[in-house]
């Protein structure tokens, strides 16, 4: 079974044209099966009051689609949310209304500029069923974007594969708590399976750890990876502050980082112009490579003020 996950931003009411509504909190997820093909597709319905909703939705999918209504300084923070995490495939769609030309320089040297431009959600239907899964192998590796307690089954979690295979009756580990699980279930699709592999979107149902212990943000991962790491303070990051924020980003203020799904606080020291040390009050779960962005989430101009990536 293939798995191909979406975010949509910009006027996401097209989603209902797409798939079905399924989980709903902060971020709401749609899906719907063809064939062999599962497709997601997450939608940050808090967003504009919230931007740490914006940014969880865009790490969780692999693909993004921009339906444009008007330019606006929320599209623009839409548009720096997928610049930094390097989002680089998908497709924009936009109302008559839009001037292509101004919407071409807004996206001008972001990671989107390269992506479709389309005409209609009949066309956008038809390239989406020629897309393949982005599958990543390796360790497992599932970010936590639910969990719930359900009677009868005990806890359950919810989360992309990011990469690797999860089995039933797999031993894995919880970061940061570092506590360990055994996977009882998996089901896609709300269809059970014995195994699903990256990128699929999966519900877990595991044993060794309560649904109040987990919070949205922390990984499922093997027991021996050395891939992700944890840590409160001393991450080296390279550094890129947004054109966009005219306010100064100093040492003594406390920022919000988005890594992955984790949205947490933290303080940040520089080492030069593009470098700089990132400490958190709370473990960051995190690997070398990984995109994240720098979040004033009470500004009063963009919210996304700089972004990097772990070194």
């Amino acid at each position: 079974m293939k798995s191909i996950n979406f975010v949509v931003v910009g006027d996401y009411q097209i989603v209902n044209e797409l798939g079905k509504k399924g989980t709903t909190t902060d971020l709401s997820i749609y899906d719907r099966k063809t064939g062999d093909t599962i497709y997601t597709w997450t939608v940050p319905i808090t967003f504009p009051d919230k931007i740490q909703s914006l940014m969880q939705a865009v790490n969780i999918a692999e693909y993004a689609i921009v339906n444009v209504a008007k330019i606006d300084k929320y599209l623009g923070e839409q548009i720096l949310a997928l610049d930094a995490i390097n989002v680089r495939e998908g497709f924009i769609m936009h109302s008559y209304e839009v001037d292509d030309v101004k919407l071409k320089t807004l996206i001008k040297n972001t990671s989107i500029s390269d992506f479709k431009v389309l005409d209609n959600i009949d066309q956008l239907k038809r390239l989406m069923n020629n897309l393949e899964p982005k599958s990543q192998e390796g360790d497992c590796m599932i970010p936590i974007d639910h969990v719930f307690r359900v009677k009868g089954v005990g806890t359950v979690v919810l989360g992309v594969i990011k990469q690797g295979v999860v089995r039933t009756f797999d031993h894995l580990k919880i970061l940061p708590s570092g506590k360990d699980i055994i996977v009882k279930s998996i089901q896609m699709h709300d269809d059970p399976v014995t195994e699903s592999k990256s990128p699929a979107r999966v519900g877990l149902a595991i044993k060794g750890s309560d649904a109040d212990d987990i919070s949205r943000g922390d990984v499922l991962c093997s027991p021996d990876s050395v891939h992700l790491q944890t840590a409160t303070e001393a991450i080296p990051a390279e550094f890129t502050k947004s054109h966009y924020y005219k306010g100064e980003i100093t040492e003594s203020q406390t920022y919000i980082i988005s890594v992955g799904i984790q949205t947490k606080p933290v303080k940040i020291k520089y080492r030069n112009a593009n470098a700089i040390v990132i400490s958190s009050e709370s473990e960051l779960v995190f690997f070398s490579g990984q995109h994240y962005a720098l979040l004033k989430p009470d500004g009063l101009g963009t919210r996304i003020i700089a972004k990097g990536v772990i070194q």
